[in-house]
């Protein structure tokens, strides 16, 4: 569904990147060709194209901020939005804005280029499906530093409010976490647990040894197309 603050855009979309006009042609068919050749994603609608229906956004926090001029306070807003789709993608985006919509607006952008892939894994025995990080993680932001620690099936999610949220977009079931720092900073309390999840796959574990077969990149593939 889409967000309430995101609207529906009546136009049809125009891609205006080569990775844009792959997608929209259907020639790339998963996020994770895309992070497999480590594309940059610059716009919003590849996210939308593939994951639409399972996306969900809330908004953290929204506070003002202000700048000193010589004829007063500038006020805006900034916030701060968290987004996945429960299923091993998480995005974080923060804005700032004169109104309240337009800053939420922009948050919802930014954090649907920022999405992730997050790498889940097993406490113990490998029964059943991956449920909680497959290894001590750290992420830091500010002061505030926050460790992911694998937990066994069942623990659930033993976090702050904070991080609880992102963690449970993310997909992850079971997870201890440990923070230090000034966590009562919302916006690097959430930057810090993001970061942490995209650790997840920062590390390479025996079980991904294995030689893969190097695939084509696709701008090589369809160059033909994109000329």
């Amino acid at each position: 569904t889409q967000s309430t603050w995101g609207g529906k855009d009546d136009k049809e979309w125009e891609p205006c990147t080569r990775l844009g006009r792959l997608v929209k042609d259907g020639k790339i068919k998963t996020l994770e060709e895309i992070y497999l050749h480590s594309i940059p994603i610059k716009e919003a609608e590849i996210i939308d194209h593939f994951l639409r229906s399972s996306l969900k956004d809330e908004v953290l926090k929204i506070n003002p901020v202000q700048k000193q001029t010589r004829a007063g306070q500038r006020t805006r807003f900034k916030a701060i939005v968290a987004m996945g789709d429960h299923q091993g993608h998480v995005g974080l985006g923060v804005k700032v804005a004169k109104e309240v919509a337009t800053a939420i607006r922009g948050a919802i952008v930014l954090a649907k280029l920022s999405i992730i892939p997050v790498r889940m894994g097993y406490w113990g025995n490998k029964i059943g499906k991956p449920h909680t990080v497959p290894c001590k993680v750290t992420g830091q932001c500010g002061s505030v530093r926050v460790d992911l620690i694998p937990a066994p099936r069942g623990t659930e999610i033993v976090a702050a409010p904070v991080p609880k949220k992102l963690l449970h977009m993310a997909g992850i079931e079971d997870v201890y976490t440990s923070s230090m720092g000034s966590t009562c900073t919302l916006g690097n309390f959430a930057k810090a647990t993001y970061m942490a999840i995209r650790a997840t796959y920062m590390y390479l574990t025996p079980d991904l040894w294995n030689t893969t077969v190097e695939a084509q990149h696709p701008f090589e593939e369809y160059r033909h197309l994109l000329k």
